[in-house]
């Protein structure tokens, strides 16, 4: 069996550089710290300054230097080459250790040690591009004010967000809905998203307008071919592009809530879901240079990206699971 070795600590060479500034011999340091001569030679061999003086402090870090070997990601790389691919995909460092982990069976790397050799690089190298590696590369985080009033008083049918049943908040049952406009720069440019409470699933589309039919008659595209169990209800904010969420009642069954006012991180899911996508589709993007091709691309990849909350599986997967199990379901119970 190997011998072990503890490190010198500050206390011990503290008393190494009183000692030795006294006269004292190399076996009377050792024998007041109890270590062997040799360890206190090598110490101020290995650790001392120029022109043989010896500084505690600068011991500490002599030594702490020479045992650094660098980030793992650094010694290792075809597994930071397999960590960078993750990210450019756009996989959180949390979703690349997750998924690394589900598919090894063991844990491989965790989200700290990616996120930390991140900012190394940018520490080390200056070059800020770095940052873009991560889901949303911000400077800084905090709440935005509210500003302005709420339309909802003049929504139609309205029914708040506190009478919608338990089985949505919860997310154990799928087929809960949340829909919301996703915003850009320029005049008239948006996309329409749903997002699936259980599986996480989004849909995305250009939406031409902000009139209240038109976005009603795409979701209802959306939805229509969908099992009855999967199309339970749907949550809105308070804007007006959802001020005709009736017309999807009666046609689908499907019940439609709204937040209260200025509250729209009661859908948090699609709130979270358009900030993940705002990585590949800023607030200046100009949509016209985008096809619908272009678009379902992105949609895709937000799709197949694995999430912690789903234990690391992607939200196609778990939705394609749901899909089946109610498919195979209703057949059973179809009339021959």
């Amino acid at each position: 069996m190997g011998r072990s070795y503890d490190q010198l600590s500050l206390e011990e060479r503290c008393e190494i550089a009183r000692r030795r500034e006294a006269g004292c011999s190399i076996r009377k340091i050792a024998e007041s710290l109890g270590r062997s001569p040799s360890s206190v030679a090598r110490e101020l061999k290995r650790n001392g300054a120029a022109g043989g003086a010896y500084r505690p402090a600068y011991a500490g870090q002599l030594a702490k230097a020479r045992r650094w070997r660098g980030s793992r990601l650094e010694r290792n790389a075809e597994l930071q080459a397999q960590v960078l691919e993750a990210l450019r995909l756009g996989w959180s460092p949390e979703q690349v250790a997750g998924r690394l982990a589900r598919e090894a069976g063991a844990k491989i790397i965790s989200y700290e040690t990616i996120y930390r050799f991140i900012y190394a690089q940018i520490r080390r190298t200056n070059d800020f591009a770095w940052r873009r590696y991560l889901p949303r590369a911000k400077f800084r985080r905090g709440w935005r004010g509210r500003r302005g009033g709420s339309p909802a008083l003049h929504i139609k049918d309205r029914i708040e967000l506190s009478q919608r049943p338990s089985a949505a908040a919860d997310r154990r049952q799928a087929g809960h809905w949340e829909a919301d406009l996703i915003a850009f720069a320029a005049y008239g440019h948006n996309l329409l998203a749903a997002h699936e409470r259980t599986s996480r699933l989004i849909a995305i589309k250009r939406a031409p307008t902000k009139h209240a039919d038109p976005v009603a008659k795409t979701l209802r595209a959306w939805l229509r071919p969908l099992p009855p169990a999967l199309r339970r209800s749907m949550t809105f904010d308070n804007g007006t592009e959802f001020a005709s969420h009736h017309k999807l009642r009666q046609p689908l069954g499907l019940a439609t809530f709204f937040c209260e006012p200025h509250s729209p991180w009661q859908k948090g899911g699609v709130e979270n879901a358009i900030g993940r996508l705002r990585r590949y589709l800023p607030r200046r993007t100009n949509l016209d240079s985008l096809s619908p091709a272009q678009i379902q691309a992105i949609a895709r990849r937000y799709n197949n990206t694995p999430r912690r909350c789903l234990d690391y599986q992607t939200p196609s997967e778990v939705f394609l699971k749901v899909l089946h199990f109610e498919c195979e379901t209703t057949s059973r119970l179809a009339p021959g």
